[in-house]
């Protein structure tokens, strides 16, 4: 028997992927099964659950490819070495988003949704959503201690607070762009600093 190399694993794990995306992106995240995923996949129901067991683990494995490249992300946000804003971060965040959104195969920020409200009641997909959630807040909070330190924000606030408070931005946006439509990353973080207040730094 052939060996198998990690390489051909890992293009098999993400033909399996791609095809979950394009069935929940058609389908609705409830009405996909895994038979439809293994269908779109063009494998064995074997090769698909040789990889991933349920449907939990591939909206698990979607988020993990629609988060891959956020560390590298807040990573670069930071770097910068003009005084740094939370509507500017956020607005680099959004730009992300809008990007991973627009990648051939299906809108990965319509499956977010999705995974949001099945998260309430479904125990698995809770606990990956905590996962992934308590990491991006992570990301904010480091932002928001950034810009303490720049004088972008008082430093007299709670950094967890505003980083609560920035993290629940990112699903309104997502919302207002799948139903309404009208919504940008330069409109939103516009409309994130006029709620922020003056971006120039404080002097002291």
């Amino acid at each position: 028997m052939p060996k198998v190399t990690a390489e051909h694993r890992v293009a098999r794990r993400e033909q399996i992927v791609t095809a979950a995306l394009t069935c929940v992106s058609e389908h609705g995240f409830h009405k996909t099964t895994m038979a439809d995923v293994i269908r779109e996949s063009g494998l064995s129901a074997g090769a698909v659950y040789g990889y991933f067991r349920s449907k939990d683990e591939i909206i698990a494995a979607i988020a993990d490819q629609a988060l891959g490249t956020v560390d590298d992300l807040f990573a670069e946000i930071l770097s910068t070495e003009e005084p740094l804003t939370p509507a500017e971060a956020m607005r680099r965040v959004l730009v992300h988003v809008v990007a991973i959104a627009e990648r051939p195969g299906g809108d990965i920020t319509r499956i977010g949704l999705q995974a949001w409200a099945e998260a309430v009641h479904n125990p698995a997909i809770g606990a990956i959503a905590r996962e992934k959630y308590k990491m991006l807040r992570g990301h904010y909070l480091r932002v928001v201690r950034r810009a303490q330190a720049d004088g972008t924000v008082a430093a007299d606030v709670d950094p967890e607070h505003v980083a609560q408070a920035l993290f629940g931005l990112l699903p309104g946006f997502i919302l207002q762009r799948l139903l309404l439509g009208d919504v940008t990353p330069e409109s939103y973080s516009a409309g994130i600093d006029a709620l922020f207040g003056s971006s120039t730094p404080q002097t002291t």
